[in-house]
């Protein structure tokens, strides 16, 4: 072990695995003697296995124009069942909130009347859509799939940093991940109880289904992919396998008698859920952009009708605004009649001219961020950028202060980091990833651990290189016996009194081959399509 943790570094960082001293932490005993146990090459042979593993799988993220395995790091996250404790309820929390804010949004809108959030707020998000106003999903839900982003600041408190319900990727690595750690370390896997997580695509079918529209018994559940060129495109598939449903892409699916239907050697086929994961824009050219190829025309009008379910709901991304996101503890106040379990990240609003004049003061100081950016692309991380993007970015702040959100430098939590031959601290963020039945928010256990590679690096994404550790959730004896722990959602949340916040024909193969071209150049633009995780 001393080989792998010569010199490790003690910074500023909360590190999971050590503490301050250098002592192993209690989560981390177990995994600290399985290394302990092997030499460097040992490891690093392990983790070239991992790597081989992916690729031969097709385990693969679209970098750049460059098919390449997804980096799993071979050193695990671990987190106790009291933490974990912790995060779960506050993230089903959270979720709750979300669902009762985009009825409202989409709905009465009683947030705005009685002042706790402001008209202009949604209205001038990129990603409210009018065309969503007045559709009711079947059974309340509109966040049927959520991933919230969460940091470990450096007192080692979990805060939450983004929401993600449009359509939050990474699961598919979150479960290929736990495969290739058990092959890696069955040892390990032996001896641990770790919280399973292969029970995702069950539960992510079962409130498919149950979002299904009236008086449907045995309904039709597809998932829609923009198609191969996609980032994402390997989740999709894995998911739709996984959930033994078809994989379609616009051209399969075609809009008929008020309903949609799914094209098939057999002929056609009622669709009755459509998990897609294209982004609204590109989701009904009749509704849309007109230009689109990869969805299919009169899916909103059929959603309208309520013939179709569509999951996650369209116009669910002004609750993703990162303006939204600083209302959202008062929101929770405000919907549930509940204090935050889990808190943001400080951060401020820059429509406020006195908070817009102190960032303007202390831009080299700060992290600022597009409210509607994805994937790290437009975020400035002040310490390190250069004295001529802080200039060309007050430009910016000041000409569109709706536009972006600060928030402090936090130094994310670390976790020790195979780095050529040697365990070295890399920062990482977590994603857990929840499911919305109606009837229950199910967090699945652990989650995507994001990191990044880089030293010094704060941006985890994977679309800015960054990779990915198996997150270990260990139960008790209390977890066993009851089975997974849920949180009840509730089926039409009432507003609660709060204080304003003070901050038809087949397509012709000209058409797929106009497709093709269109995934491609989309492809270079990730985030028009799918927030890469």
């Amino acid at each position: 072990m001393a080989d792998l943790f010569d010199d490790y570094p003690v910074g500023l960082a909360w590190d999971e695995m050590l503490d301050r001293g250098g002592e192993v932490r209690p989560a981390y005993g177990n995994v600290h003697s399985a290394l302990a146990q092997l030499s460097a090459d040992d490891l690093r042979a392990r983790a070239d296995a991992l790597a081989r593993s992916y690729l031969a799988e097709g385990v693969t993220f679209d970098l750049a124009g460059e098919e390449r395995p997804f980096p799993l790091d071979v050193a695990p996250r671990v987190l106790t069942s009291q933490e974990w404790d912790q995060v779960a309820p506050g993230v089903a929390q959270r979720v709750r909130a979300l669902e009762a804010f985009l009825a409202d949004v989409y709905g009465p809108q009683k947030a705005v009347a009685d002042g706790v959030v402001p008209r202009g707020l949604i209205v001038s998000s990129t990603h409210f859509h009018r065309a969503a106003r007045g559709i009711q999903p079947p059974n309340g839900v509109r966040v049927h799939v959520s991933g919230i982003d969460l940091i470990r600041d450096e007192a080692g408190t979990f805060r939450v940093l983004e929401d993600n319900v449009r359509v939050p990727s990474g699961v598919s690595y979150v479960l290929s991940n736990r495969r290739a750690m058990a092959r890696t370390f069955p040892e390990l896997f032996a001896t641990l109880r770790i919280r399973p997580v292969q029970d995702y695509p069950r539960r992510l079918l079962a409130a498919l289904t149950a979002a299904a529209p009236a008086g449907v018994d045995d309904p039709t559940v597809v998932v829609l992919t923009p198609g191969v060129h996609n980032s994402a495109y390997f989740e999709h598939s894995l998911l739709a396998r996984t959930m033994g449903v078809e994989l379609v892409e616009g051209r399969d699916l075609f809009c008929a008698g008020g309903r949609v239907w799914m094209r098939t050697t057999h002929g056609r086929r009622r669709v009755d859920v459509v998990y897609r994961r294209v982004d609204d824009d590109f989701l009904d050219p009749v509704a849309f952009r007109s230009d689109s190829l990869l969805g299919s025309p009169g899916l909103m009008t059929c959603a309208r009708a309520g013939s179709v379910t569509i999951a996650n709901a369209v116009g669910n991304g002004v609750a993703d605004d990162k303006l939204v996101y600083t209302y959202l503890p008062d929101l929770i106040r405000y919907y549930l009649g509940e204090e935050p379990l889990l808190a943001n990240v400080d951060t401020w609003r820059l429509e406020d001219p006195g908070a817009l004049e102190e960032v303007l003061d202390r831009l080299d100081e700060l992290v600022v961020k597009p409210v509607d950016g994805s994937g790290g692309k437009g975020l400035v991380v002040g310490p390190q950028a250069s004295r001529r993007e802080l200039d060309a970015l007050r430009g910016r702040l000041v000409a569109d202060p709706r536009g972006w959100i600060a928030q402090p430098v936090v130094q994310l939590s670390t976790v020790p980091t195979l780095i050529g031959d040697s365990l070295r601290p890399r920062h990482v963020d977590l994603r857990p990833f929840a499911v919305n039945d109606g009837e229950q928010v199910w967090v699945l256990p652990g989650g995507l651990t994001r990191v990044a590679l880089p030293e010094g690096q704060l941006v985890v994404n994977s679309s800015q290189g960054g990779g990915s550790k198996d997150t270990w959730v260990l139960g008790d004896a209390a977890a066993r016996r009851g089975g997974p722990r849920e949180h009840p959602a509730p089926a039409t949340p009432q507003a609660q009194a709060a204080s304003p916040v003070p901050i038809d024909a087949n397509p012709t193969d000209d058409l797929h081959a106009q497709a093709s071209q269109q995934q491609q150049a989309l492809a270079e633009r990730p985030e028009t399509l799918e927030a890469p995780c």
